[in-house]
């Protein structure tokens, strides 16, 4: 073999080996290729997991918010302003095409501190609710102690005003002994009505420790057999009740608290002879009928 040929196969050779390496050494880089290739490919699902999962505790925060009530302005106010921040950073992760490993650290710490303001606002809210509560149960408790206290009030007055009705009652004058009697011009006794010339009603104010003492009108009232009142004069009046009526004569007595005894005339004199038949009479003193009595004339 020639010295030429010697070295163009050492030259083929060399040139074998260095094919052989730059091959290999390509094969390296296309395997380094793809599976840098697949690491990105799979670094990339990994980060927009994550910002779907960041996206999607920013959903659930929201809905949190729209789930807290109350009835504070000034809290409401700050809810308000919170749960915007909460969709600006949504709609800002929602419009980030390229997301990286610092993006999704950020938005992280962004969701933190917002689900910490959240917890606070619960935890605010989750109080004043309480205080509500408690300050509705103490209202409640007060309302229910003044219902009680206004039916006490009310027992109280109704008890007042029937004591007052029963010393009325106490203090009322009472008769006995009411006797009416038809007398002629002597003085005496008669049962006939063409010779009645008075009639005379007496009877005995009882003793009353808790009536009223000092000068009374007692008045009488004196009803024909027609329910027609024998009377002197229509400004003959006292008050009754409501009404002023009149009556048919009146006597003023002095009332020290004992047995008084008192006759009190209706005087026919000069009137129209009496009816045959049966008179009601009545007497009347501070206001009330105090004794009824009749008397019959033939």
């Amino acid at each position: 073999m020639s010295e030429l040929d010697y070295l163009q196969k050492e030259k083929n050779r060399r040139n074998n080996i260095i094919v052989g390496i730059l091959s290999v050494i390509l094969v390296v880089v296309i395997v380094l290729f793809f599976i840098q290739r697949s690491e990105h490919k799979s670094a990339l699902t990994g980060l927009k997991a994550e910002k779907d999962s960041i996206q999607a505790e920013l959903a659930e925060i929201v809905t949190s918010y729209d789930s807290l009530k109350t009835e504070n302005d000034t809290i409401n106010g700050q809810l308000f302003l919170a749960q915007e921040k909460v969709r600006d950073l949504m709609l800002e992760i929602e419009q980030t095409k390229r997301v990286s490993v610092q993006k999704i650290n950020e938005y992280q710490k962004q969701v933190n501190t917002m689900r910490g303001i959240m917890r606070d606002f619960v935890a605010q809210i989750d109080s004043l609710n309480r205080r509500n509560q408690q300050l509705l149960e103490e209202n409640t408790q007060v309302k229910e102690q003044f219902k009680q206290a206004e039916i006490k009030n009310e027992q109280l007055s109704q008890e007042k005003e029937k004591l007052e009705k029963n010393l009325q009652r106490a203090a009322q004058l009472e008769v006995r002994d009411l006797v009416a009697e038809g007398l002629n011009a002597r003085n005496k006794e008669t049962k006939f009505a063409n010779r009645t010339e008075k009639i005379r009603i007496s009877f005995v104010l009882n003793s009353n420790i808790t009536a009223k003492r000092g000068p009374k009108n007692i008045y009488v009232r004196i009803m024909r057999p027609d329910q027609l009142l024998l009377s002197k004069s229509p400004g003959d009046l006292f008050q009754f009740e409501d009404l002023k009526i009149q009556y048919s004569a009146m006597r003023e007595v002095n009332y020290e608290g004992m047995d008084l005894p008192v006759a009190i005339y209706w005087d026919n004199a000069g009137e129209s002879p009496l009816m045959i038949g049966t008179y009601t009479i009545d007497l009347f003193a501070d206001g009330n009928n105090i004794g009824t009595t009749s008397i019959e004339f033939k």
